[in-house]
């Protein structure tokens, strides 16, 4: 009987130690619109350290284009599945800050946290990852003392100290705030779709260094029109319903197989239906770019 009640208590032990280490891998990971021409990034890992200086402090990107949350909710959509369970992500692209939108913690049910204002920045992440729990950050607890006055700096005195008592494991996730609705504020954007012979989809990034075009289109799902290498693809790209490009280009599995500076289709290391030219610009060249405004429309010849 007792080993029948040491082994219970083992596994009780076991089940909640696995539990709890999902706020408590001690990572960090920061997005924000700020660049690293100022403090302000300093500053958020400065207020982790106070919390633990046992934390392990990584970088998305500061870069996100200013007030863009679109592009932060792409880049969440493109980064955070690549990272261990219980890793927690303070993503700060905010141009709401002190207004009534709200501070949350998305939990995924893959285990991953997201320290975000709830202003659009969670659009993708929630469809693709799921969300397991949404809890609103109570800040008469989850603020760092004498910040009370600072009404523009939220990222440093609510989501990165809030992520960093997170992620050390100072509070549970529980402690974080009230349950909220698993429901996020979504951007309106085209979802890839197939409708016959054609597929529509979303422009939802650039891959920007090269001006290739990334599109929402899984290979899975261009699949199912049977292509092969050489095919034609005809592309069709709108900015808010309005016709920007129409052009026919082969399929390739390298950039390569046509001349420099022709057209050729690929799929992108994220298994996307992507455009490019080889040795060039596409996006420049045709005046395109990308965000929940711009869509595609894709069919084979």
């Amino acid at each position: 009987m007792m080993k029948t009640l040491r082994s219970i208590s083992c596994l009780f032990i076991l089940a909640l130690a696995a539990n709890l280490s999902f706020g408590q891998n001690k990572m960090v990971v920061y997005q924000t619109d700020f660049g690293l021409k100022d403090g302000a990034v300093s500053e958020m890992k400065g207020v982790a350290m106070e919390v633990s200086p046992d934390l392990k402090l990584f970088d998305l990107t500061h870069e996100i284009p200013a007030f863009n949350d679109w592009e932060a909710a792409y880049r969440l959509e493109q980064t955070v599945k690549y990272w261990p369970a219980g890793t927690v992500f303070v993503s700060v692209v905010d141009p709401g800050v002190g207004t009534a939108r709200k501070s949350v913690v998305l939990k995924t049910k893959t285990g991953h946290f997201i320290v975000t204002p709830d202003n659009g920045t969670l659009t993708l992440i929630a469809k693709s990852l799921g969300i397991a729990e949404l809890r609103e950050i109570d800040e008469s607890v989850n603020r760092r003392k004498g910040s009370e006055k600072s009404n523009t700096f939220h990222g440093r005195d609510v989501y990165s100290y809030t992520g960093a008592r997170l992620a050390a494991g100072v509070i549970t996730f529980e402690q974080v705030g009230p349950v909220l609705p698993p429901a996020v504020v979504s951007i309106p954007f085209q979802e890839a779709v197939l409708a016959g012979k054609t597929i529509k989809g979303n422009i939802p990034v650039l891959d920007v260094q090269y001006g290739n075009i990334w599109t929402n289109i899984p290979d899975t799902l261009f699949d199912r029109l049977k292509p092969k290498y050489g095919a034609i693809v005809h592309v069709v790209v709108y900015y808010k319903g309005q016709e920007k490009y129409t052009g026919d280009m082969p399929y390739t599995n390298t950039f390569g197989a046509v001349a420099q500076g022709k057209p050729l289709a690929y799929i992108n290391s994220l298994f996307r239906v992507s455009f490019a030219l080889n040795m060039g610009d596409f996006a420049k060249t045709y005046h395109l770019a990308s965000g929940a405004d711009w869509s595609v429309v894709v069919s084979l010849h």
